[in-house]
């Protein structure tokens, strides 16, 4: 029973792969601000639930982390930003908490969940999967 369920999960995360490289190969013919957007879209949780593996942040300090770790080039915009970690928090993958500090606005701070720690190691074994078929294909090697 453990082997079938580790064998269905590895399907998955390899059915997860080829949908990623196929919504990417699709986007490729088309403007590159739509492929931006797509990638982005399709990593959003994954970058996010790794935030707040270590401790719980808040939206603002989220935006500012994947900036500054991506030397710019992924940015969420509020607009974006928020309505996402509602919808990771509506499906238990992680918890808020209002926090008030004198003398500073009232923040929502994100934690993991139990759940959410799940989650983010099987969207981490995909990436892997997905990123090693496209470095393989695209004749990328490592330094």
């Amino acid at each position: 029973m453990a082997r079938r369920k580790r064998l269905d999960g590895r399907r998955q995360i390899l059915l997860d792969s080829w949908n990623l490289f196929a919504q990417y190969m699709a986007m490729s013919y088309m403007d590159s601000g739509i492929l931006d957007r797509e990638l982005k879209k399709g990593s959003a949780e994954l970058l996010i639930l790794s935030l707040v593996e270590a401790r719980p942040r808040h939206g603002y300090e989220i935006s500012k982390l994947i900036e500054q770790r991506s030397d710019g080039a992924v940015r969420f915009h509020v607009a974006s930003l928020y309505p996402l970690l509602y919808r990771l928090e509506k499906r238990a993958w992680i918890q808020g908490r209002w926090v008030e500090k004198a003398g500073q606005r009232r923040r929502r701070y994100y934690r993991l969940t139990a759940e959410g720690r799940k989650v983010l190691a099987s969207q981490r074994r995909g990436w892997q999967v997905f990123s090693a078929a496209i470095n393989r294909i695209a004749g990328v090697e490592h330094a």
